[in-house]
């Protein structure tokens, strides 16, 4: 039997179980056990006890649930609320006003939490109230949130750049790194975005703003500062090379501890919330990254990435085409499954061809990164449009219409990065240097 028929065979199977409603994870242990017991030689029970024990006992893993707690304990304290009170007084005077703090306030709880979902529901939870009361617009404050939401992707510490570059194995530290520009650029493309729809549309946008003297904007501030100092810090320690990422993520959760003791917000009950919720969080991305090793081994026995990166080699497929079609095939994934199954579930057939095609594996991850956070707001199962449903009390499609123009400010944030690598790669190469990994 030829590897594209035993690939395409593992393949069905995969939809199969996937569509039975089976965990991403068993499913693709089941996949991997079926293809190493019928198309191999190799125990596949020896390959799952190595691929399990072998994606788990890793030092720099440890950053994942680290980080993922650092997030938690941070969303249960009132960084949200003080967040909306901080940054009102200084951006007031942009082109659409109050609406650039849904940006920026997206893009600092993103450092502090990592995640897209939480990112989201945090700061949509005080803006949107907010927003409506002072007679914004209903759409673009909810296309706002949707796209912004997903800065939780993008900037470092990021739960899914952890997870690629365990997939990928490449450094975490060089990962983080590669998000700094990317991030920064999608925050002045949204918020660019804002500007211009503001300059077309001024009776969309109150006229009244609260002018305040300037020692007054920075006491409002001032509870911000330990936020962003625990950013800074973390930040700063990781890419002097003072600490590693699982290092920093201790540093967070305790810096994240600190924040909510003198916040108040620290409780017996909040601290207990915060760590089952981490512990199921990092619980379910650790038993899809085994699954996904396990996968990964029964594809190198069964030789499927080799035959598929000897296959893209033969086609002489220039890079912006082998990007094309991935970026189609990511987004059509996007709208069915989200962007850690992604990753995992494509890393072990994919990774090789990138890798056949010379494409830099840093560079791809911020690549996919930013197609998983279009994901995110891709119907039917774009998960920012369902907590934005939830929140805001539209249906599903209003909210869809709503986040489409940041849907396309997110494409052509991804043909900047395609047609400018250097910038995801510069500063990495800049800080680590060229080739390492």
């Amino acid at each position: 039997m030829s590897t594209i028929t035993v690939a395409a065979i593992l393949f069905g199977f995969m939809l199969l179980l996937l569509a039975g409603g089976l965990w991403i994870a068993m499913a693709m242990s089941v996949v991997a056990w079926f293809g190493l017991q019928v198309f191999t030689s190799s125990p596949p029970e020896v390959s799952l006890f190595q691929s399990f024990w072998g994606s788990s006992a890793s030092w720099t893993l440890a950053a994942l649930p680290l980080f993922v707690w650092m997030g938690e304990i941070l969303f249960r304290t009132r960084l949200s609320e003080e967040m909306f009170e901080g940054l009102s007084p200084w951006l007031g005077w942009l082109p659409g006003r109050l609406m650039h703090v849904n940006i920026f306030g997206c893009g600092i709880f993103a450092a502090v939490s990592g995640s897209s979902a939480a990112t989201c529901a945090t700061i949509a939870k005080v803006s949107l109230p907010e927003l409506r009361r002072r007679g914004y617009d209903e759409k673009v404050c909810l296309g706002s949130l949707c796209g912004a939401g997903t800065l939780g992707l993008l900037i470092p510490p990021s739960i899914i750049m952890i997870v690629y570059a365990v997939a990928a194995e490449v450094s975490i530290l060089k990962m983080f790194i590669a998000g700094v520009l990317p991030g920064a650029l999608l925050i002045s493309l949204f918020s660019g975005y804002i500007v211009v729809w503001a300059l077309f549309n001024p009776s969309k946008t109150p006229q009244e703003v609260e002018r305040l003297p300037f020692l007054e904007r920075v006491r409002r501030a001032r509870n911000l500062i330990p936020c962003v100092l625990l950013i800074v810090f973390i930040m700063a320690s990781m890419f002097s090379g003072w600490a590693t990422a699982t290092e920093a993520a201790a540093f967070g959760v305790l810096g994240a501890l600190a924040i909510a003791w003198w916040s108040g917000s620290l409780s017996w009950g909040s601290f207990r919330d915060s760590l089952m919720g981490a512990t199921r969080l990092s619980c379910m991305i650790l038993f899809i990254l085994a699954g996904a090793a396990f996968l990964s081994s029964c594809m190198a026995f069964t030789g499927i990435p080799r035959a598929l990166a000897e296959w893209v080699a033969s086609l002489n497929a220039g890079r912006l085409e082998l990007l094309a079609v991935l970026a189609v095939i990511y987004l059509v994934l996007g709208t069915a499954i989200d962007g850690i199954s992604m990753i995992v579930l494509t890393a072990s057939i994919v990774l090789p061809m990138i890798d056949a095609a010379g494409i830099d594996l840093i560079w791809f991850g911020i690549f996919i990164v930013i197609l998983v956070e279009i994901a995110q707001i891709t119907p039917p199962v774009g998960f920012n449009l369902f907590v934005l449903q939830n929140m805001s009390g539209r249906d599903i499609n209003y909210v869809a219409r709503a986040s489409f123009p940041f849907f396309l400010v997110m494409l052509a944030a991804l043909a900047v990065v395609v047609v400018y690598p250097g910038i995801a790669t510069w500063l990495p190469d800049l800080i680590i240097g060229t080739g390492a990994k």
